[in-house]
């Protein structure tokens, strides 16, 4: 699996875990943040924006985001769960899986 694949998975759920914070808890602050970094991860998968540590520096901004989140709430679900994806697929990026 390719570090583009990688991308395109992490981008699918970072978008469908917006959604689910909109839907559940109306939170427009998740469906906007998710919209947003996920078109900018978008532009890194589709090789336009061309420099490789550019997605690197998106994942590690929603490291902080998500760590503060759960910091925040105390609560493993939604905030630690996605720290743990971001942090699967930071780490998956830099390994080469045949």
């Amino acid at each position: 699996m390719s570090s583009r694949e990688i991308l395109w998975i992490y981008i699918i759920l970072l978008v469908v875990g917006g959604l689910i914070g909109f839907f559940k808890a109306k939170s427009r602050v998740s469906l906007v943040m998710s919209a947003a970094f996920a078109a900018a991860l978008s532009l890194c998968a589709a090789d336009i924006i061309f420099k490789p540590y550019v997605a690197d520096i998106l994942l590690a901004a929603l490291l902080v985001v998500f760590s503060m989140r759960v910091v925040k709430t105390k609560k493993f679900m939604p905030a630690g769960m996605m720290l743990v994806i971001t942090l699967i697929a930071l780490a998956l990026r830099h390994f080469r899986i045949s």
